[in-house]
Order: structure tokens, then sequence, then C-alpha cells
């Protein structure tokens, strides 16, 4: 059941199962090459996860994204991540400056790939947490940053700016725990902003 949770959660990550799509279990059994029963376990728990609504008779249905989701999603993001930054700016050490920085690299470099993009940022703020010492926040944040990705995979392309990380990063490096949570609330408001725009333009998902 774990790798089909994997597999799936992945498609849902990635968008190759996009929101509102309709799914089967015959059809998913097939596409990972595994029987029905751990695919209604994987499924099962990507409801309890919330990615994933059953349809009655139908089997699931990728669950749609709103606009009220996106604000209240970038929300329960600043209570987790402003919080590690600040904690990180706190404690943060010449070696684990360094490591942020190198993860930061490819936002920096005009030949990345946009999926070395996504990584390198959701690895960023993962960090954060990791260095924050929370498991709890850690936790949490792994399944939200899930989402993010699945927005910046349907939105990025299409919504021109990539948001960085550079005033955060040097809130940290300069051992500013104050600026350090101005800048991630910022940062969360341009993004949360960004993904508003578009979904309002292009309607419910």
């Amino acid at each position: 059941m774990e790798r089909v949770y994997r597999i799936l959660r992945d498609w849902l990550m990635t968008a190759k199962l996009a929101p509102g799509e309709f799914l089967s279990e015959i059809d998913l059994a097939e596409r990972c090459r595994t029987s029905r029963t751990p695919v209604r376990e994987a499924c099962t728990r990507l409801m309890q996860d919330k990615w994933l609504s059953r349809i009655r008779r139908k089997g699931f249905m990728v669950t749609p994204i709103s606009v009220r989701d996106i604000m209240d999603m970038y929300e329960y993001r600043k209570l987790l991540e402003c919080f590690a930054a600040e904690k990180v700016a706190r404690m943060a050490t010449e070696e684990h400056i360094r490591g942020l920085q190198a993860i930061v690299a490819p936002e920096n470099s005009p030949t990345a790939a946009l999926p070395d993009i996504l990584r390198a940022n959701a690895q960023f703020h993962w960090r954060l947490a990791e260095l924050a010492g929370n498991q709890r926040v850690i936790n949490q944040l792994n399944l939200t940053l899930a989402y993010v990705t699945r927005l910046d995979t349907l939105c990025t392309q299409t919504v021109p700016g990539w948001i960085g990380h550079a005033d955060i990063l040097r809130a940290i490096e300069t051992r500013q725990p104050a600026e350090a949570r101005s800048a991630m609330q910022v940062h969360i408001d341009e993004s949360r902003d960004k993904m508003v725009r578009l979904f309002s333009a292009g309607g419910e998902r």
C-alpha cells in the first residue's frame, strides 16, 4: 500500500491527476500494476489528507481547488513558516547558512528548469522547518508543501514572476529574527496573492 500511496501522491503533487478528475480503482490498479485493495487503501489515506473525495458508486475524485482553499492554506503556512524562519535566524550556524544558499542556487540560474526550481523551493522551506527542530511543524509542513508544489506546477508557467527567497535568507544570514519573520510573511503573502489572481480569473479547478 505504501508504494501505491507514494505513486498516487506524486501524481497528485505534479498534477498528473488533475483537480476535478474522476478516478476508478480498476484504472488506478492497472496504472500502478497492482490489485484494487492497495489502491483503495491508498485512496482512503489520501482522502484523509484532503487530496481526494469519495464519489458514491463512481470511485474517487481529485478534490478541486478553490480560492478559499488557497487562502486557508497560505494562512496556515504563515503560522508554521514564520515561526521556523524566526527561530532559524536565531540559531543558524555558518554551515546551515551555506546549506540554505546551496539549496536556492537554482533560483538565480537563468538556465534552471522549472522542476529544479520547484524542488529547490520545497526543499528550502522544508529545511527551515527541519532546522527549527519542531517535529510537529515538520510533519504539518510536509503535507502543506505538497499542496504548494501542485499549485506551483499548475500555475507557475502561467503567472509571470518567480518569487524567490533572497530577503528571507539575508535576514537569516545577518541573524535578524524579526526581519526573517517579516520577510517570510511577505514572501507567503505575495505567493498567495499570485495564486489567488490566477484562480480568481480561471475559476475553481
